[in-house]
Formats: structure tokens, C-alpha cells, sequence
């Protein structure tokens, strides 16, 4: 028979055992609680961001449409575009498909607007007219494309976030 001291050493060993064996699987289980956790806040960011592209995306449809029934003049159409299309969280490198529009923006984004414009002497708001015109005439044919490709692509993403 087995030592008193040996079945004393055996019971600790099994008892240590099980006790490190329930540790190891509360552990893991934590580990999965977590895991699910994550993956739930992911889906969740996840979907705020579609929710948040969906909003941006139908503000570029309707000012598409306006540019494109010359209810809007392009240079405040692609100034407004640019903003929203630069806020998109989904999308990546748009000025490369619409490179007239953002063209068009960066061209204008200096002249000062609203209260700084008002400010400005008649012949100095006359002389950013004309260069905002000008540039505008240079690009009319492309941005009216880029227009195409953006309502395009704009009807594309919102069936794609509607999933």
C-alpha cells in the first residue's frame, strides 16, 4: 500500500489539478465572453459608419441633382461635394474618380465665403469671380462626367449600405 504521505502527495496533485483545470476553462471562457464582446462592438461601429455614409451620400445625390439641373453653380456643388465626399468613413481616395470636381475645389477653397467675402473690396470680388468662372468654364465638360460617375457611384454605395 501506498504511504500515507503519498496519498497525501497524490490527493494534492489531483486537487491542484482540478483546481488549475477550472481556472484554465473560466479563463477561457472570459477569453470567448470578450471575443463576442468585440466583435459585437465592431458590428456596431461598424453599422454607425453606414448609417453615418448613408446621410453623407444622400446629400451628395441631391446636390448631384441640383448641379445637374443647374440648380446649384459647380463651384459651390463641388465645394459641398468635397466636403462630404472627404468625410465619407467607408470610402478611400475619391478625388482620384472624381478628379474634376476636387480640381475645382482646390482651385476655389482660398476665396474667402460669407462674412469674409462681404468684406472684401467690389474690384477684389470681382477679380476671384473671374477666376473662379474661368476655372469653372475650363472644367464644365469634365465635371459634368465626373457628375455622371458620382451619381453613379453614389446609387451604388447606397444600395450597398442598405444591406
Amino acid at each position: 500500500m501506498l504511504s500515507s504521505s503519498w496519498s497525501y502527495a497524490i490527493i494534492t496533485a489531483i486537487t491542484i489539478i482540478a483546481v488549475l483545470t477550472w481556472y484554465a476553462f473560466k479563463l477561457l471562457k472570459q477569453v470567448k465572453v470578450q471575443t463576442e464582446k468585440q466583435q459585437q462592438l465592431e458590428l456596431q461601429k461598424q453599422q454607425a459608419l453606414k448609417v453615418h455614409d448613408k446621410k453623407i451620400i444622400d446629400s451628395i445625390v441631391i446636390i448631384v441633382r441640383a448641379m445637374k439641373e443647374e440648380q446649384c453653380d459647380f463651384a459651390e456643388g463641388c465645394w459641398r461635394l468635397c466636403v462630404l465626399l472627404d468625410s465619407l468613413k467607408l470610402s478611400e481616395s475619391l478625388s482620384i474618380h472624381f478628379p474634376a470636381i476636387f480640381e475645382l475645389y482646390n482651385a476655389i477653397k482660398h476665396m474667402p465665403i460669407l462674412e469674409q467675402r462681404k468684406q472684401l473690396k467690389k474690384q477684389e470680388r470681382m477679380k476671384l469671380d473671374f477666376e473662379r468662372m474661368k476655372i469653372e468654364a475650363e472644367l464644365t465638360n469634365d465635371i459634368k462626367k465626373d457628375l455622371e460617375q458620382l451619381h453613379q457611384y453614389a446609387l451604388e454605395r447606397i444600395s450597398m449600405l442598405i444591406r
